[in-house]
């Protein structure tokens, strides 16, 4: 990347870390994403051109990662919920949830095949939009876009006015 001293890559990754410590609230956690913002740095460093906005840049990076990290995190915790329950555990007093869960299942299996196959791949399996067009055989554009529309989609089918199931009366 740009020309910095040792000092001023001590004074900008401590102000990295005191960002992202402030987001995590928990230090290996805020550790982990100083990390791969610098990895992303290097790897993108043909992306940012002025030294000047280099901090902007990396604090951009870090911000983007802690909220991709964040959707990531919620969306494993709704899939294990949904999957991870066992027989003896939906009998119990969470009733709406399970009635909710099956209701997002269902607006899930509503999608378009492609849809549940990007959906699928990138925001359950942690695939990258490039190897998700490799596994798919199609341009990285069209992941884009199609995996836009997608999460639009399950988004207006869950959180518009979802149709739960109907419920049995039991006598």
């Amino acid at each position: 990347m740009h020309d910095l001293d040792e000092q001023q890559w001590r004074e900008l990754l401590q102000r990295l870390r005191r960002f992202a410590l402030w987001l995590c609230r928990e230090s290996g956690s805020a550790d982990d994403l100083v990390q791969a913002t610098i990895e992303r740095a290097l790897r993108r460093s043909g992306q940012q051109r002025d030294a000047d906005s280099l901090r902007a840049w990396l604090f951009t990076i870090l911000y983007r990662l802690f909220l991709d990290g964040k959707r990531r995190e919620r969306l494993h915790a709704r899939w294990l919920a949904w999957f991870g329950r066992g027989q003896e555990e939906a009998l119990g007093g969470e009733t709406e949830r399970i009635v909710m869960a099956h209701a997002d299942l269902a607006a899930f299996a509503r999608l378009s095949t492609e849809q549940r196959a990007l959906l699928l791949l990138v925001s359950v399996e942690g695939l990258s939009y490039k190897e998700a067009a490799q596994a798919l055989g199609i341009p990285i554009g069209t992941v884009m876009s199609r995996l836009s529309r997608a999460r639009a989609a399950l988004r207006d089918l869950t959180e518009g006015d979802p149709t739960p199931p109907a419920l049995r009366r039991l006598k």
